[in-house]
């Protein structure tokens, strides 16, 4: 890590009850006030404007007295940050951390107990955090709720999912702050219809838009032994509050000092493309806790998983009703996980450059996994009979290529943990680097929810106990992630969102759902959204279907820029891309790891366009994508090395292109062009462009 100096640490008696910190800019403001009854307060300003009027903090805690009044401060201490680190993967090399932040130590006299509030405050944003230094009179405790309130300055436009406890898998609603209404929403489990009158669950990260055309998003950070924060909704008052996820019981969360809360975030701007650009999430996180990281290397994959999703094959070998009615495993020939349909996949994969193949039911357990929430239903270790270990991994590795690891849980997290050595130790045998795990369904424990406390420590903890075994981990239906990635950069990626598969056998994604993600689940870290679909409308594979991707052609190539990952799935079938090959040369081509990146345009629920430099090249690749409307616009180059001439290849939507109607019509053009240059595209509804620019020597 590379650091600028570090300002002086200033530690002063506050005068008053009401003490300010700034961002770097001057633009940004924090104020603590305290009341005369003791309770802690704060309030946001951009440029003079009030982003969060006075708002209450505090915790609640079981079986003792509240720490959300009867406060006096007893020092605020002050110190400046600027420095620069490099992640390991990720969209910029090198990443600027710089903030003043401010700490409010407080003290309860009734009970003698402290708490110190920390502020961050950077130029896109502001952060904050309950800090529970070591005590006598505070060591083991329970939160029963915490009451960090976000008082907003009016009725916003917000994109916003409900607070469902379970998953995260919904298509974002686009309505005014007093539109939420999360009853219309069908959920898993009912936690998100009204919890108070008037008041409504959403999830964080909540991003919205002033009718003054001001950007916010609230969020946290560093969410480490802590449930994951929702947001109650006050439509009338234009109010959110925290709402912490329980466990089983209803607790919230059990801590022992000392110890801190994860940050709650509020990023602002009056540009877009300061809030999906920021790093502010994961510079909030600890530095990276692996001292070797040299095996930590981003992968573009395929995989025997999309053919399961369109109805081609099954995960499972003999079929649910036959395994029940004959006690014992027959083939129904449908099986996907096969040597020979394995070994397909990693001829294609060594023939076009890929770097490994994923293989979803190769192991015992799927006739009977979905809906019994059985505790020993998975594993691990034991591969159906047509699915050869050894031959699979020796055929693979002759090739050159990894292959992936499944781990699909059914959310038996304590079988899961208790089979995790015996699980790695069969990867570490036959060389896999990496493995996707999965979490679909009731969480076991039984009464334990995706999001609670227990389940965000057993996602950390299976990413360091990968760490130990020098593994990287893709996680789907886990919570979201907020920024740990920096800590335990080998959890290289996570689902968790609605990704490119509800596209095969549901209602889809509408077309706006990949302009909002950004802004949103991307801010904590990548995604595996799984792009690269060819073949958009179901009914290719059963005349019968009316499912299809919301997208064009050209729009599933412009995800792999705009949607952030160290680790890209050419999700579609390999006998597609071979129909397409022009089309499926800009997926081999596309870079994983990035130098720098550059945000040209930005509006949530709208349009974005997205240009990165290869890290260890001079490549460079653009993505545009729109939501249901149509667009055009204009691209300088500026970006582009001057005094470099670069062919561009420029994959676009056709003119009669249309995600609905005609979603396969794309063209593609090559030019030549320099910094000097512009570059105009015409987005379809629906649609989008990719471009390489490779420089011309």
């Amino acid at each position: 890590m590379k650091k600028l100096p570090l300002l002086l640490l200033l530690f002063c008696v506050a005068i008053g009850n009401s003490q300010s910190v700034v961002s770097p800019s001057q633009k940004l403001s924090v104020t603590f006030n305290l009341s005369k009854e003791g309770k802690p307060t704060y309030s946001v300003n951009y440029k003079s404007q009030s982003i969060v009027k006075e708002s209450n903090l505090g915790i609640k805690l079981k079986e003792a007295r509240d720490l959300d009044a009867d406060f006096r401060i007893d020092s605020i201490g002050q110190k400046k940050v600027n420095e620069t680190w490099r992640p390991v993967l990720g969209e910029q090399s090198n990443i600027k951390n710089n903030y003043n932040e401010m700490i409010v130590a407080l003290s309860q006299p009734l009970t003698n107990r402290k708490i110190n509030i920390i502020f961050r405050v950077f130029d896109e944003g502001v952060a904050f955090r309950y800090d529970f230094p070591k005590q006598d009179n505070l060591n083991y405790f329970i939160i029963s709720d915490e009451k960090s309130e976000f008082n907003l300055a009016g009725n916003h436009k917000v994109f916003w999912i409900p607070g469902d406890f379970d998953s995260n898998e919904y298509a974002y609603n686009e309505t005014l702050f007093s539109g939420i209404d999360t009853e219309k929403v069908n959920l898993n489990n009912g936690i998100g219809m009204k919890s108070i009158s008037g008041k409504y669950v959403v999830q964080s990260p909540l991003m919205m838009k002033s009718s003054g055309n001001l950007y916010l998003n609230i969020f946290e950070a560093a969410v480490v032994n802590y449930p994951v924060m929702h947001l109650d909704a006050d439509v009338s008052n234009f109010k959110l509050t925290s709402h912490l996820v329980p466990n089983a019981i209803g607790d919230k969360a059990y801590l022992q000092t000392p110890c801190v809360s994860p940050w709650r975030t509020i990023m602002v701007s009056d540009d877009a493309r300061d809030i999906v650009s920021s790093k502010m999430i994961l510079n909030l996180n600890e530095p990276s806790k692996i001292d070797d990281t040299s095996w930590i290397k981003p992968m573009k994959y395929v995989g025997i998983w999309w053919e399961m999703h369109v109805g081609n094959a099954t995960w499972d070998y003999a079929g649910s009703q036959n395994a029940q009615n004959n006690g014992e495993l027959k083939p129904t020939g449908k099986h996907g996980a096969t040597t020979q349909n394995t070994k397909r996949y990693i001829d294609f994969a060594a023939k076009n450059g890929f770097d490994g193949v994923l293989v979803e039911g190769w192991n015992v357990g799927w006739e009977d996994w979905f809906g019994n929430w059985k505790e020993d239903v998975f594993d691990f270790t034991t591969p159906y009979p047509d699915f050869n270990l050894k031959e699979v991994n020796d055929y693979a590795k002759a090739k050159g290529i990894k292959m992936i690891m499944h781990h699909e849980t059914s959310g038996s997290v304590a079988n899961y943990e208790r089979y995790l050595d015996r699980a790695l130790d069969l990867m570490k045998k036959y060389g896999y680097p990496a493995a996707k795990s999965g979490y679909v369904g009731r969480i076991i424990p039984r009464g334990e929810f995706h999001d609670g406390q227990t389940m965000v420590n057993h996602y950390n903890y299976v990413a360091r106990r990968f760490a130990d075994y020098k593994m990287m981990l893709n996680s789907h239906e886990s919570s979201r992630p907020t920024g740990y990635s920096r800590t335990y950069p080998n959890y290289i990626c996570a689902e968790a969102a609605r990704g490119n598969e509800f596209n095969a056998w549901s209602v889809g994604n509408p077309p706006m759902h990949e302009t909002i993600l950004p802004f949103t689940r991307l801010l904590g870290g990548p995604m595996d959204y799984t792009p690269g679909i060819f073949e958009i409308k179901m009914s290719y594979y059963n005349p019968s279907k009316t499912e299809q991707v919301h997208t064009t052609l050209a729009k599933q190539l412009a995800l792999y820029v705009t949607m952030y990952s160290p680790l890209q799935m050419a999700a579609d079938l390999p006998e597609n891309y071979e129909k397409y090959a022009d089309a499926f040369q800009f997926i081999k081509d596309v870079a994983l790891d990035w130098q720098e990146s550059k945000y040209l345009e930005a509006e949530p629920g709208d349009y974005l366009t997205v240009v990165r430099k290869e890290k260890n090249g001079e490549r460079w690749f653009l993505g545009a994508v729109t939501d249901e409307n149509a667009r055009q616009t204009e691209i300088k180059l500026n970006f582009l090395s001057p005094n470099k001439k670069y062919q561009a290849i420029v994959y676009q939507d056709g003119t009669d292109a249309d995600w609905k109607n005609n979603p396969k019509s794309y063209s593609i053009k090559t030019t030549q062009v320099t910094f000097k240059s512009k570059i105009k595209l015409n987005l379809a509804p629906g649609g989008g462009a990719a471009i390489s620019f490779k420089p011309i020597n």
